[in-house]
């Protein structure tokens, strides 16, 4: 039962995927947001390689990718601030 409904959602996103790319506005959307996701991800690596020096790390998790992938550089700074105020 849990592999046909993996085959399932494997199906529709695939069909979801196919509809999204039809469309060449949606196309450029879904780049964008993708490219976004992807420099955060490297932002986030990079505050976490220098931890050793500054002793501060930021999880590299969907909610910070998120975050930073939507707000950018001020977004990392936000999760940082929010870090220091919180902990």
């Amino acid at each position: 039962m849990r592999v046909a409904m993996w085959v399932v959602l494997a199906v529709c996103a695939l069909l979801l995927l196919v509809v999204v790319l039809r469309n060449r506005v949606a196309g450029r959307w879904l780049t964008y947001l993708a490219l976004n996701v992807v420099v955060a991800a490297f932002l986030l690596y990079f505050v976490n390689l220098l931890s050793s020096y500054t002793h501060f790390t930021l999880p590299i998790n969907v909610a910070t990718l998120c975050t930073v992938g939507i707000l950018g550089v001020p977004g990392l700074f936000l999760l940082a601030a929010l870090k220091l105020v919180v902990l």
